[in-house]
């Protein structure tokens, strides 16, 4: 697959059914604040097209760490953990996918983490939107508890509002696919 073109279809993707802009504040946020932004990337993680473009970037961007296993918080890191590991498997590279429970199973072995993972495992996190960065930081606090080895942490997109700099104070090095800029840049030009 292309990359290049693979990331510009991807973009548009998102521009067309994730990405909203008001002019005025008038979007609230998880935190409550007031946006002139929204970005809903689960319109974008959850359609076919997409999701096999998520997979071949995410997977571009994780090769080369060796990883044992993708995941992250769910619900917005769960399907870019599947995608991934699905075409980690088309290229004969397995990385299993795992999730990161909200709450603790409160049944059987009460775990947080699902999925084949083992303690010691390299583990990438990923999450389809970044702002402050808490999602991902709870996928990362989470899965050091479970005696894995995060090495990085990966967003579809980053709003570029303090959330990379939060990540990277807990020591994991973090990158996006795109940002807000990204994405005000190609609405701008449509």
């Amino acid at each position: 697959m292309n990359l290049i073109k693979a990331e510009k279809r991807l973009l548009e993707i998102l521009l067309q059914k994730s990405f909203k802009y008001s002019e005025e504040p008038v979007f609230k946020l998880v935190s409550g604040r007031m946006s002139n932004y929204y970005i809903n990337c689960k319109t974008t993680t959850l359609d076919p097209e997409a999701m096999l473009l998520i997979g071949h970037l995410f997977y571009n961007k994780v090769k080369p760490l060796h990883i044992n296993a993708i995941g992250g918080l769910t619900l917005g890191a769960d399907p870019i953990a599947f995608a991934t590991a699905i075409v980690s498997g088309m290229q004969d590279d397995a990385i299993n996918a795992f999730v990161v429970r909200k709450k603790a199973k409160e049944h059987g072995l009460m775990k947080w983490i699902e999925g084949n993972v083992q303690e010691g495992n390299k583990v990438v996190i990923v999450d389809d939107v970044v702002t402050t960065g808490q999602s991902t930081i709870e996928a990362i606090d989470r899965a050091r508890e479970s005696n894995l080895n995060v090495i990085k942490a990966i967003a579809l997109v980053d709003r570029q509002e303090g959330g990379r700099e939060n990540i990277e104070k807990r020591n994991v090095p973090f990158e996006s696919i795109f940002t807000r800029d990204d994405l005000m840049n190609l609405y701008k030009k449509r």
